[in-house]
């Protein structure tokens, strides 16, 4: 609502009043660390998006129309920051509540990672193309979650025809991304929670067309790669030490996600890590 009807909510209490003074708290942060990565710069070995950035900002010093600027890189270390930590842990979170109810599912994961990594070392990312049962579950908890269910508003830059209908210029498009992720054409049982969903009969890995969590097209999230990084790493060296031991009944485990305004979030619960 703080977004929508920003006038509005000036005169209405509550903690969207402390939005803009995190946000300048934030600001301060990402600035203090572009600082010293500019004092300790090397061109030749960047060392992360903040380098590399500042490096393109040398280049074009003198294109008075450079969109890199230092507004433009404190903006974005921000965006990258702050949808990529969130998702990701609320994702994971998600997905360790899932395994608990379905421990049968847990322990084929821990199985093929004993199998493929084994317990002399940590799982890596060039493990990922022969676990297709893990990538399936890593999958299969993105599309079940449906993490954020609209997706981000986006704008059409000109007016476009869409199934008989003529969708203005300038109008702001919601994509409704768990009307894919939850088309039961391709995905039988949508609401059911089933690996199989992205397995072959063989048991090779399936693509799907259909699984669009990070949306689609050029403005796809940026953080993509990243976040599935992160994700298959995270949850194989848990599962990979740990077994999950839930404190209730597995079958009483409520998967259904709690009222959020942008993203589907799970209930609150607590479990047990018990060393393998």
């Amino acid at each position: 609502f703080a977004n929508m009807f920003p006038t509005l909510m000036e005169w209405i209490p509550g903690p969207h009043h402390q939005i803009v003074s995190g946000s300048l708290r934030s600001e301060e942060f990402v600035l203090e660390e572009a600082k010293e990565h500019r004092a300790t710069l090397d061109p030749s070995s960047p060392r992360d998006f903040i380098d590399c950035f500042y490096i393109k900002m040398d280049q074009e010093k003198h294109n008075e129309a450079s969109e890199f600027t230092m507004e433009n890189l404190i903006t974005c270390s921000l965006d990258l920051f702050g949808a990529g930590t969130e998702t990701t842990s609320t994702t994971l979170r998600y997905g360790l509540l899932i395994l608990q109810k379905y421990p049968e599912i847990e322990e084929k994961v821990q199985e093929e990672i004993d199998r493929v990594v084994g317990r002399s070392r940590m799982p890596g990312m060039a493990d990922r193309g022969q676990m297709p049962y893990t990538d399936a579950v890593l999958h299969e908890i993105q599309r079940f979650v449906s993490l954020v269910p609209l997706g981000v508003p986006h704008t059409v830059d000109k007016d476009t025809p869409f199934r008989g209908y003529v969708i203005p210029k300038g109008t702001t498009i919601v994509p409704v991304l768990s009307s894919v992720l939850h088309d039961s054409k391709e995905f039988p049982n949508p609401t059911e929670f089933d690996p199989g969903h992205f397995l072959n009969k063989d048991g090779t890995f399936r693509k799907s067309d259909y699984f669009v969590p990070f949306s689609a097209g050029k403005r796809i999230c940026a953080g993509e790669g990243l976040a599935r990084m992160e994700l298959f790493l995270f949850l194989t060296s848990i599962l990979q030490n740990f077994k999950l031991k839930p404190l209730t009944d597995p079958k009483d485990i409520d998967i259904m996600p709690r009222l959020s305004s942008l993203s589907n979030v799970p209930q609150p619960y607590k479990f047990c890590l018990v060393p393998c």
